[in-house]
């Protein structure tokens, strides 16, 4: 498991952790099942402490991503399909909200977005048939 921590990243600390946990359960890197390092191993290893990675893995565990056993350690949780979608869902509005000011800094309005938004689906399914 491959996690890199930033300082100059507003985000806490253990909300770093979580979101790239998450985004390897999400893309298969990390299996259902999968052991996770155990809790103070992860502190150790990114030089963190112990309650950050703990409440890492808290938030992992409410979240559905992950289940512990206890005096075991903690294991990536079977994929819930709706879980999975829900996550990618709100990872796309994260995105859709960014390009809101950048459009307003250039005087492009709903059409304009929509259309570019068109433009850019079919090149993509374009790239993608060609992969096929």
């Amino acid at each position: 498991m491959n996690i890199l921590i930033s300082n100059a990243n507003n985000q806490p600390i253990y909300e770093q952790i979580f979101t790239q946990i998450r985004n390897q359960i999400l893309s298969g890197a990390l299996a259902p099942g999968e052991a996770l390092p155990s809790i103070r191993a992860l502190a150790k290893d990114l030089r963190v402490s112990v309650i950050t990675t703990k409440r890492a893995y808290e938030e992992l565990e409410k979240a559905g991503y992950v289940y512990t056993v206890p005096a075991k350690g903690s294991y990536v949780a079977e994929k819930n399909t709706q879980l999975v979608r829900e996550a990618y869902l709100t990872q796309i509005e994260d995105h859709l909200q960014k390009i809101f000011p950048l459009a307003d800094g250039c005087g492009l309005g709903e059409e304009g977005l929509v259309e570019m938004l068109r433009l850019l689906w079919a090149q993509h399914e374009s790239e993608k048939g060609d992969t096929l």
